[in-house]
């Protein structure tokens, strides 16, 4: 399925997104090297972990797809997504 950059955009923020749920979880949970985890929490962490797998792995996809069909370099549209979602041009 061909996927247009704003939409390459929108699935890089998500998994993006995602990450920062994981990260978010393991600073309020603490390292399970450092304490126990309680059952919900194991299930919290497990949930969000894949939700982050799940996107990371369809917007690399998407990526890969966009590039052979403009005929680009792979790491340049990648390059280009990422810089469009955690530097976005300033609003008109």
């Amino acid at each position: 399925m061909a996927h247009t950059f704003e939409e390459l955009v929108t699935m890089q923020r998500t998994a993006d997104d995602a990450h920062a749920k994981v990260k978010q979880l393991q600073d309020e949970y603490g390292r399970p090297t450092e304490i126990e985890w309680t059952d919900e929490q194991i299930t919290t962490w497990h949930t969000a972990w894949q939700a982050w797998l799940d996107a990371a792995r369809d917007a690399q996809a998407a990526v890969t797809a966009h590039a052979k069909e403009q005929g680009t370099a792979r790491t340049q549209v990648e390059a280009d997504v990422k810089r469009a979602v955690r530097h976005p041009a300033p609003q008109e």
